[in-house]
């Protein structure tokens, strides 16, 4: 977990048994850190449909908690009405994201008027997951990078949805041994790189790609333009 995110968890654990439920205290501590992988801040609740895009991109990465009531400078304003944002939230998700995800919400009262609305997304073992929103053609899936939801690229969606599959077996052929040499020395390659340097299609340049990351040699990292493959 983020840091501050796993400590409050465990101290959460042992005062209350369960690690999940944050105290207004520990909200106010998550606050000044500021979002990250693994943390979201909104102060409305206004469209719901584009929320729960962040909610699957926790549940495609690595989990995290958004936090509903805050804004994106850290105040603590909370919801005036939290039940019916609670409402058309868990409404959005029924409707537009599938397949199911993991997940608690919650309110944490700021005073008798206001409260925190508070979701906790689980790192799912059934990625990826997807939005299609009414008149979209297409469904999204959408993967965490750093403090952003970005839509996932098509090799992203082919890594988590194999990641659990076991026998994944690679070819160490000529372009294996050039890609390996090539990160030694460069650190870093995306998929067009690879394609145009070693001389393959694309279509092949990204199937090595992905059975190398999937069989541990190499990691990617999501990005907005282009992934970026380095060595494990």
């Amino acid at each position: 977990m983020q840091s501050g995110l796993e400590t409050i968890w465990k101290d959460n654990d042992e005062e209350h048994g369960h690690p999940d439920f944050l105290s207004l205290k520990d909200i106010k501590q998550l606050v000044k850190k500021g979002e990250g992988q693994q943390l979201e801040f909104k102060m409305k609740v206004k469209f719901p449909e584009k929320i729960i895009r962040e909610m699957v991109a926790f549940a495609n990465s690595d989990g995290g908690i958004l936090l509903l009531g805050v804004g994106d400078l850290g105040e603590v304003a909370g919801l005036r009405f939290p039940d019916e944002d609670q409402f058309d939230l868990d409404r959005a998700i029924e409707k537009y994201t599938f397949p199911a995800f993991s997940h608690v919400s919650y309110k944490v009262p700021i005073d008798d008027q206001r409260a925190v609305l508070v979701y906790v997304i689980y790192p799912s073992v059934d990625k990826p997951h997807y939005v299609q929103l009414d008149g979209e053609a297409h469904a999204k899936c959408f993967v965490r990078l750093a403090d952003k939801s970005i839509q996932a690229s098509k090799e992203m969606k082919q890594i988590l949805r194999r990641s659990d599959e076991e026998g994944i077996q690679f070819t160490y052929g000529e372009a294996e041994k050039w890609l390996i040499q090539f990160l030694h020395e460069k650190e870093k390659i995306t998929l067009s790189d690879f394609s145009t340097l070693a001389k393959l299609p694309l279509w092949l340049a990204s199937r090595k790609l992905v059975l190398l990351v999937l069989c541990n040699v190499l990691r990617i990292e999501p990005n907005e333009n282009q992934d970026v493959y380095r060595l494990k």
